[in-house]
């Protein structure tokens, strides 16, 4: 490892990994950082690599006033206050660093419907990897794919290494202090049903780097004694087209009309709210409650003179598409007269003047009280050939449940922190409810660099 007096590690290539560990080369001189990732180069870079990135801010040095209470309020108040209130005051000055990496942010068109502000990486997440790895390379930084972690050394309550599995070779490589940014545990299907229940081991990853999300840096701390922390009953799920082999293929035209099961029957408020407040719940009710685990999207014309509305379809596969719903059902597998009576029942409750519709705000334009599972905006008949469809099924993005982290990265065991284990990112377990939306890449950012700048510090002192 060189002629370095210390060694920190940092486990993860994501956006948390890079941030900890360029943020822990700029600050810490005499200490050799190492990165280490169980992926192949070309695939590391976990969810960050296959993530559009959109982060909740104002601007790049401006976050809402309304900003910690979001966040509070999508956990249902179960989150760390302390934990958002730190993400706040630190995401500006953390993303113009970022910045000053040659990472450009830009202010995003976001699907259709409008939501909180939020900013993204020129690029997106590739970029992110790219320029944070040729920054954390030019810093020092010594990067080792193909090395999954296995357990961390320690004696006497100090670490003193972390054993890898190195392309078929074990070996322990020295360490001083360890940041984990690993993620979660999505890519094993065995802890997925453990904590979801029978179909969570099957369900469909949003992206290909969430296969290597398998809960290897939560059981390495939790073998410490590290507490666990964040809703372990809780995912980010999102709908996607079912016949797509892309990365994150949502679909997010659904409140724009209905969506049935095989039966052809509703089961849920398709405008029950903007996409961010129902796509979590609805992929969830997908996997677990609904037969055959997928449902469809039923839409006609109408959905094609929406000012922009390939923003909120990332499939690369076209709809199916008939001139009838018979037709239509038959193309997609549907019942056929349970279709006919879901779409006449709800047609004879859209009342309300189509000319209100707005696809991009909770228009008010809602079906009549009668309808059961109400449709509560964007209630227009599905009457106007074609009638389209898109096949739909849930698909997890991360995990909630993960480590205990106070607002300086530290991972706590019994409420005080463990000596130089530090973590950041979907490891930790910070998410209760749903994920507040645009947050995830952005959190890794600001608590990967603070993760980094805290290990320098305890390295330095110790």
């Amino acid at each position: 490892m060189g002629n370095s007096s210390k060694n920190l590690i940092v486990v993860g290539q994501g956006a948390a990994g890079l941030a900890a560990a360029l943020a822990a080369a700029q600050a810490g001189s005499g200490v050799h950082v190492t990165l280490v990732d169980k992926a192949a180069e070309d695939e590391a870079g976990g969810n960050t690599r296959w993530s559009p990135s959109y982060m909740r801010m104002a601007a790049v040095d401006k976050v809402e006033p309304s900003f910690v209470h979001d966040m509070l309020a999508a956990t249902k108040y179960q989150g760390d206050e302390t934990y958002f209130a730190t993400l706040a005051h630190h995401a500006p000055a953390t993303c113009k660093w970022i910045a000053a990496q040659g990472i450009e942010f830009i202010q995003p068109t976001y699907y259709l419907a409008k939501g909180p502000p939020r900013i993204q990486p020129l690029g997106g997440g590739p970029a992110v990897v790219k320029q944070l790895t040729l920054a954390a390379k030019k810093a020092g930084v010594e990067f080792r794919y193909g090395c999954t972690a296995l357990a961390i050394a320690r004696e006497d309550d100090r670490i003193t290494g972390l054993e890898i599995d190195g392309n078929g070779k074990h070996e322990t490589l020295p360490a001083d202090a360890v940041i984990l940014c690993s993620g979660g545990f999505e890519g094993d299907g065995a802890k997925m049903r453990e904590h979801f229940g029978e179909g969570a081991e099957v369900m469909r990853l949003i992206s290909p780097g969430g296969k290597f999300n398998t809960g290897d840096g939560i059981k390495m701390a939790m073998d410490l004694g590290a507490e666990g922390s964040g809703d372990w009953g809780g995912m980010h799920a999102e709908p996607v087209d079912a016949r797509s082999k892309n990365s994150a293929p949502v679909v997010l035209v659904y409140p724009y009309g209905i969506v049935v099961d095989k039966n052809g029957q509703r089961f849920f408020d398709e405008g029950g709210g903007l996409v961010h407040e129902t796509w979590e719940w609805f992929a969830r009710d997908m996997q677990f409650k609904t037969p055959g685990r997928i449902a469809f999207a039923i839409l006609d014309s109408r959905l094609l003179s929406i000012e922009g509305y390939e923003r909120a379809i990332r499939s690369e596969v076209p709809p199916a598409r008939a001139d009838t719903l018979a037709e239509l059902a038959t193309l997609i597998g549907v019942d056929a007269e349970g279709l006919a009576r879901t779409v006449a029942t709800y047609n004879a409750t859209c009342t309300g003047d189509p000319a209100k519709f707005d696809a991009t705000r909770c228009d008010g334009l809602k079906a009549g009280a009668q309808l059961a599972p109400p449709k509560s905006n964007w209630a227009r008949a599905i009457s106007e050939p074609p009638f389209l469809a898109y096949p739909l099924v849930g698909a997890v993005a991360y995990t909630f449940g993960g480590l205990a982290t106070d607002e300086r990265a530290r991972v706590l065991r019994a409420g005080s922190p463990i000596p130089g284990l530090y973590a950041a990112g979907e490891i930790t377990g910070h998410f209760y409810a749903t994920a507040p939306n645009a947050v995830s890449v952005l959190r890794a950012f600001v608590f990967g660099r603070i993760a980094g700048v805290e290990a320098i510090s305890f390295l330095q002192a110790s």
